[in-house]
C-alpha cells in the first residue's frame, strides 16, 4: 500500500513525484516504458530547453490565451526560478540562450533527466518500471487501486501525468485520456501542435536544410492573414519547420480542420516597407549594374535560395541588371514580401512536439490540480488542456504542475489520514 501512485514517469510525473514524497508521502512512480523521461531525453534536439525566462503570471494570456488562467496558481507556487533553482541544486548549470530560452550549460537533456532520478532516490521513491497498467477500479468517486501486468496497486491519491500523444513512439499514446473518459471527464480533442508542416512546392527540395533568421510568416486564408510570427524558420525534405512554423502549426491546423484553403506567406525582409525595399533593391542594382541578374542578388537573399528567387521571379537571368525594367524589378519586391508555401497538411503526431487538447480544464480545481471528478486523483502536464508556444513554456508547465499535484495529493493524504487517526 503507497500513500500516493503517481501514473506516467515523463517531466510532470517525476517533478509530482518528487514534492509528493517531499512531503513525507510513500510514493510510487509507475512507467510503462523500461526509463523514465524518454521524452524528455530528445526535446529541444536533445538538449532540453527547461524553461521559458520570460513566462509569468503576467504574460500567461499572451502565451497560452485563455487556458492561461488555469495556470496563476501552479506558477505562483513554482515558477521559473523556482525550476532553475531545483535543477541548480542538483549539480546542473544552466544558460539562457536568445528569446530567453534556457538549458542546460551541457546542452545534454541526459543532465536534466539524471537531476530527476537522483532526487527521486534522495526521496526514497518506489520508481516501477516497464509496468503497463491494464485498469483502474473506481468506486463511489474514488480511486481504489491499479490492475496493472505487473499486479495491483493500492494507494490513498492518485496522480494522472500520462502526457499527450505527441512523440508517439516514446510510449505517449493517450492513455490518460481514455481513463479520464472512464471517470467522468469530458476530453478536448486532442490534435497535434508545435509539428512541422507539409508543402508540395517544387522549389523546396532546392533549399532543404536551409534556416531562414528574421523573417517574417504569415498564416493566410481567403486573403485575410490569420496569424503571424517573426524569427527563424527551415526548409525540410517535406516542408516547413523551425520555430515560427511550429507556433504557427495549431492555427494551420485549426483552419485546415474547418476546410479552409491555406496557405503561408514568407516575407523576407520583414523590417522594410515595399518602397524601401525597392530602394534598397534599386541600389543593389545600381552597384552590380554590369552584372547579369543572376550575379546581382548576393547581398539580398542567402546563396541558396538566389537560384529559386531568379526562377520565380521569372526575369532571365542572363539579363544584364541595368536591362531590368521597373516592373520586373517591382515583382521582385513583391516575390520578397510574399513568398508563398503551400501547405497541404501537419506532419501529425509522430513529430509533433506537443499535443493541443486533453481534459477539459473546467474539471480541474486550478488551485490543487484535484479533478473535479474523482475525489482522490490530480492530473498534471499534457494530459491536460494546456499547450503553450515553443522555447520552453511546454516543460515549465509540467515542472509548475507537477509540482502542485505532487504537494497537494500530499497534503489531502495527510488530512485523510488525521481523520482516521482521530476515528
Amino acid at each position: 500500500m503507497f500513500d500516493i501512485a503517481v501514473i506516467g514517469g515523463g517531466a510532470s510525473g517525476m517533478m509530482a513525484a518528487i514534492w509528493a514524497a517531499e512531503s513525507g508521502a510513500k510514493v510510487a512512480l509507475i512507467e510503462k516504458n523500461q526509463k523514465l523521461g524518454k521524452k524528455l531525453l530528445i526535446t529541444g534536439k536533445g538538449r532540453c530547453n527547461l524553461t521559458q525566462e520570460n513566462f509569468t503570471k503576467d504574460t500567461l494570456l499572451d502565451d497560452l490565451g485563455r487556458s492561461g488562467k488555469f495556470l496563476f496558481s501552479a506558477l505562483a507556487k513554482f515558477g521559473v526560478e523556482d525550476t532553475k533553482e531545483f535543477f541548480k541544486a542538483e549539480g546542473v548549470n544552466l544558460k539562457t540562450e536568445r528569446g530567453g530560452r534556457v538549458f542546460p550549460y551541457s546542452d545534454s537533456a541526459e543532465d536534466i533527466l539524471t537531476a530527476l532520478r537522483k532526487r527521486l532516490a534522495t526521496n526514497k521513491v518506489i520508481v516501477i518500471r516497464n509496468n503497463k497498467i491494464v485498469s483502474i477500479q473506481v468506486k463511489d468517486n474514488l480511486i481504489q487501486s491499479l490492475s496493472t501486468k505487473k499486479g495491483e496497486i493500492l494507494a490513498k491519491q492518485f496522480i494522472l501525468c500520462t502526457g499527450g500523444k505527441s512523440y508517439s513512439g516514446t510510449g505517449s499514446t493517450g492513455d490518460g485520456y481514455s481513463w479520464a473518459e472512464q471517470f467522468g471527464h469530458s476530453v478536448i480533442e486532442p490534435e497535434p501542435a508545435l509539428t512541422p508542416i507539409r508543402a508540395n512546392d517544387k522549389w523546396i527540395e532546392f533549399v532543404v536544410g536551409l534556416t531562414l533568421k528574421n523573417v517574417k510568416l504569415s498564416v493566410v486564408q481567403n486573403n485575410k492573414v490569420q496569424d503571424e510570427r517573426f524569427g527563424d524558420m527551415l526548409f525540410t525534405h517535406i516542408g516547413v519547420s523551425g520555430p515560427i512554423v511550429l507556433d504557427m502549426s495549431k492555427k494551420v491546423g485549426e483552419l485546415m480542420k474547418k476546410k479552409a484553403k491555406v496557405h503561408l506567406s514568407i516575407d523576407l525582409k520583414p523590417t522594410l516597407t515595399f518602397d524601401a525595399l525597392d530602394k534598397r533593391i534599386q541600389r543593389d542594382f545600381q552597384k552590380y549594374q554590369n552584372k547579369q541578374f543572376k550575379n546581382s542578388l548576393e547581398d539580398l537573399f542567402p546563396q541558396r535560395l538566389i537560384p529559386v528567387m531568379i526562377r520565380l521571379s521569372k526575369i532571365n537571368m542572363e539579363k544584364k541588371v541595368n536591362k531590368v525594367t521597373k516592373e520586373e524589378r517591382q515583382n521582385l519586391v513583391k516575390l520578397t514580401k510574399n513568398l508563398i508555401v503551400s501547405v497541404t497538411e501537419l506532419v501529425g503526431f509522430g513529430q509533433a512536439i506537443v499535443t493541443s487538447g486533453g481534459i477539459d480544464l473546467k474539471e480541474v480545481d486550478s488551485q490543487t490540480t484535484n479533478s473535479r471528478k474523482i475525489k482522490n486523483l490530480y492530473l498534471a502536464g499534457e494530459v491536460l488542456d494546456l499547450d503553450g508556444p515553443t522555447g520552453g513554456y511546454n516543460l515549465q508547465i509540467c515542472w509548475s504542475t507537477g509540482f502542485l499535484a505532487g504537494v497537494s495529493a500530499a497534503a489531502a493524504f495527510k488530512k485523510e489520514q488525521g481523520k482516521e487517526q482521530e476515528d
